[in-house]
């Protein structure tokens, strides 16, 4: 796999009893024939991080809308991952907020984003070794109805819940196969699965190809599409292969030394003379 922006993959292992109260989506904005629009599922408003004196994200502000694909592109270390950290409550921003639903959740933290809806993956794959792939599916509903994710306190249960997840993913046929010898892109899958229990809205993909063979990728690509296509989920998505996101995304994010350089279509940003400029001499 390779380098990636500052990243934590742990999950707490306590999870309070209360649920955070959502806030009504009412809020909306005017279209330009003056009707109204539906305000966006994810708003962003100058974000900022700074660690240390250093500015990881700077000033970052955009609207994601109900159903909406979009990717985050840019080189290693622009703060594509930090970014999502900040958006799914990993760390804590510097300034700006974060609505969700029209919900100021700036200050919540992670597990309270994860019931609002809002569902993340990780760069690097977090299975517990000799735990079965249906053993992790039930761990996270377990979790998704008020538990936790503590292995010692689990209760066998969630039988429809981990069925169709497995389904859903394809991996109905490897329920009892232990995690840590599945292929990497079955582990992507599965980390999918685990996410889909939740029944997130917003699901936060970050570069779910790293480490995926080059067969494995076509299906993994077709998976994530159906998941926003069919079933009409808003995701939000970090990936280096821009021949898997020019079919997955409806706009691409530039992302460069911690700003937004660009947000448009994948053909507007891709012919965009500021973002050619940019690259030149780096990757995508």
């Amino acid at each position: 796999m390779g380098s990636s922006d500052t990243t934590s993959d742990t999950t707490s292992d306590t999870t309070p009893d209360t649920t955070p109260e959502t806030t009504p989506n009412t809020t909306s904005e005017s279209t330009v024939d003056g009707t109204a629009a539906p305000a966006p599922v994810l708003r962003l408003r100058d974000i900022g991080w700074t660690v240390g004196g250093a500015t990881i994200v700077d000033s970052v502000s955009l609207d994601v809308h109900e159903g909406e694909f979009l990717a985050f592109i840019g080189p290693n270390g622009a703060g594509k991952t930090s970014l999502f950290n900040l958006v799914s409550g990993i760390n804590r921003a510097s300034r700006g907020t974060i609505e969700l639903d029209g919900a100021d959740i700036t200050g919540e933290a992670a597990y309270a984003r994860a019931r609002r809806g809002l569902g993340r993956t990780f760069q690097t794959s977090s299975l517990w070794p000799g735990m079965t792939v249906a053993d992790h599916v039930e761990l996270a509903a377990q979790a998704a109805d008020g538990g936790s994710y503590r292995v010692w306190r689990r209760a066998d249960g969630y039988p429809e819940q981990v069925a169709e997840a497995l389904a859903r993913t394809e991996l109905a046929h490897r329920a009892d196969t232990p995690a840590d010898v599945l292929s990497h892109g079955e582990k992507r899958k599965l980390e999918l699965a685990v996410l889909l229990v939740g029944e997130p809205r917003l699901m936060l993909l970050d570069e779910p190809m790293a480490g995926v063979s080059a067969e494995e990728v076509p299906a993994l690509t077709a998976l994530i599409r159906s998941l926003h296509r069919d079933e009409h989920r808003t995701v939000l998505m970090v990936e280096h292969h821009m021949d898997v996101l020019l079919g997955l995304a409806d706009r691409l994010a530039v992302m460069h030394h911690g700003t937004l350089l660009a947000l448009d279509t994948p053909q507007a940003v891709m012919d965009d003379a500021t973002v050619q400029q940019a690259y030149l001499g780096e990757g995508l």
